[in-house]
Parts: structure tokens; C-alpha cells; sequence
């Protein structure tokens, strides 16, 4: 297989700090019971957005920008200080984070948030929507990537499960999977996720969910004919193993 896009490449850099996006998530003071659901995402979204994806507040109408779609839209926070950061809102929408006249509710809502391509919240919807922009963009012929962010429980949701099988045979090497692994699922198993993706014709590697240059390098990654996903390892939810 041919790697299209090498690892650190990313065509685009931002000096946004993770600390800054850090410090910006302590002004949504809501409603914080998916606070792990959050965190957990907050250095793979520090890379996407600083590192990886070719979009900008500028380029919001642009059919040839990339596609974020955050599925796994139950843990908003770092989503939202995220776009904050890079400038789609302003900054004091945060403070009004879960209140009944913000923008920002407890699940991304695309009517109501610059930058945010679905509404999104129940799992499960996701992965198939991306498959669907990732073949419109194909189809159109952009070189524009649609990248996908979801939680390791949300891959034993059926739809999840049947995007998986089609994407990988209809090689959709526009799309990317990002899964964030920190053993919610009530069936984990040590590298079930990536093996399923694998065998079902994808490029799939598993990576430290923190560290931001191997992320870098694995979000970068394209393949031809093949759709690539990232499995980003990070804490347990849980805390440690019994």
C-alpha cells in the first residue's frame, strides 16, 4: 500500500498551546458529569487542530476543507475550548457552557456552533456520516480528508460496526478513525479494536493518546485504497485494573 501523506507532514501548524486549551476548559463550569468523556480527548484534538486539519474560521464554507466530526459528542469541553482557542467563537461563550440561551450544550450542535460540521451526542452516528461526506468528496474529486472522532465503546454500536465493514471495502482512503481507548468498553480487549479495523480493510496502528508527536505522525498517515484509523490510548476511565 501507498503511503500518500508521510507522517509529519501536516499541512497546517498553530501556536494554540495545549495549556491554553487546558485553561479555556476550566471556564465551562456546567453540568461536568462526562468530565473523563472530555480530558480524554484533549490531546488528540490539540494535535488535530494544531497539527493536522486543513481548515480554518475563515474557510468554514470552503468545499475543499477537511471534515472534524466529533461522534463521540457526550464530553463536549475540550471540543469547545478547542474551537475557542483557534478562534471559530469567542471565548466568553464558555462561561455560558449548558445554560439555556448558550450555543454550547451538553452535545455539539451544528445550527448553532461555527466550526462544528454535526450535532452529534448519541453514539454510534458518526463514523457512518463520515463515510458518507468521504464519499462525496471523492466522488467531487477533493483531495480533502474526513477525520472521525469516537470512543472505544461507541465501536460496539452496530451502525459503527457496519461503517467499518463498508468503509474498508469500498477503500475509502479519504476517511480516518480516530478512537480514544480508555477501556469504557464493557467487551475490552487489548488491541480488539484495531484488529477488527484491520480485518476488515483498514490501515490501523494504536498510539499514545498524549503523546503528541506519535499522534501527529499517525494522523498525517494516508494510504491508497484503504480508509486509516488511530487508536489513541490514554488513561483508564476507571482508574487502575483490580
Amino acid at each position: 500500500m501507498a503511503i500518500l501523506t508521510k507522517p509529519g507532514t501536516a499541512s497546517v501548524t498553530s501556536s494554540v498551546t495545549r495549556d491554553r486549551i487546558a485553561q479555556l476548559m476550566t471556564r465551562l463550569t456546567g453540568d461536568e458529569k462526562h468530565t473523563a468523556a472530555a480530558t480524554s480527548t484533549l490531546d488528540v484534538l490539540h494535535v488535530l487542530y494544531g497539527r493536522i486539519l486543513d481548515l480554518s474560521p475563515q474557510r468554514l464554507d470552503d468545499p475543499h476543507r477537511d471534515r472534524f466530526y466529533l461522534s463521540k459528542g457526550h464530553g463536549p469541553m475540550a471540543y469547545y475550548a478547542t474551537l475557542a482557542a483557534h478562534g471559530y467563537f469567542p471565548t466568553d461563550w464558555l462561561d455560558g457552557f449548558g445554560a439555556f440561551d448558550s450555543p454550547l450544550g451538553q452535545h455539539p450542535d451544528h445550527l448553532l456552533i461555527p466550526g462544528v460540521e454535526i450535532s452529534s451526542g448519541s453514539l454510534g452516528h458518526g463514523l457512518p456520516l463520515g463515510v458518507g461526506a468521504a464519499h462525496a468528496l471523492a466522488a467531487r474529486g477533493s483531495p480533502a480528508r474526513v477525520i472521525v472522532l469516537a470512543g472505544d465503546a461507541e465501536m460496539d454500536e452496530g451502525s459503527a460496526i457496519e461503517a467499518v465493514e463498508y468503509a474498508g471495502a469500498v477503500g475509502l482512503e479519504g476517511l480516518t478513525l480516530v478512537v480514544i481507548d480508555n477501556d469504557s468498553s464493557s467487551y475490552g480487549v487489548h488491541g480488539r479494536i484495531e484488529r477488527r479495523l484491520a480485518a476488515n480493510g483498514w490501515d490501523a496502528r494504536r498510539v499514545d493518546g498524549r503523546d503528541h508527536d506519535e499522534l501527529a505522525d499517525a494522523l498525517a498517515r494516508r494510504v491508497h485504497g484503504v480508509p486509516t484509523a488511530v487508536v489513541a490510548q490514554v488513561e483508564r476511565k476507571y482508574g487502575a485494573a483490580a
